[in-house]
């Protein structure tokens, strides 16, 4: 008995292409990758360099998802509170922001607290 779904096909090739885009990046390792770990979570961490400059790779490899973030992305963690950072672990899987707009409403306002940074203690660090 072969079991199939609706869809199959499309993961499939969608499986391929992050196969193949993880390769190309691990072709460009730089350095030992770190790995860091608690009793709730495991991510290793390692730079890669790529055509388009440097990325930090972070792999979980308990669920084997993974994301190569740029320079600015990851400037862009250290603007979020940890609200943020609650709402994307309350949600693991799942996208923050859902309709295309990237959290601006079609009036130009930007929901959950403006166009203010998040309060961070002296020293750095989230709340």
């Amino acid at each position: 008995m072969t079991l199939h779904w609706e869809g199959e096909e499309a993961d499939a090739r969608a499986a391929r292409r992050a196969a193949a885009e993880r390769d190309a990046l691990l072709a460009g390792v730089r350095g030992d990758a770190t790995t860091i770990a608690n009793e709730f979570a495991e991510v290793r961490v390692v730079r890669v360099d790529t055509r388009n400059g440097s990325r930090l790779l972070v792999e979980s490899p308990k669920s084997g998802q993974w994301v190569a973030l740029d320079p600015l992305e990851l400037e862009a963690l250290t603007w979020q509170s940890t609200a943020t950072f609650s709402a994307m672990i309350g949600n693991p899987f799942g996208s923050l922001v859902t309709d295309g707009t990237a959290g601006i409403r079609e009036d130009g306002a930007v929901p959950e607290g403006g166009n203010e940074p998040p309060q961070h203690p002296p020293g750095g660090g989230s709340q």
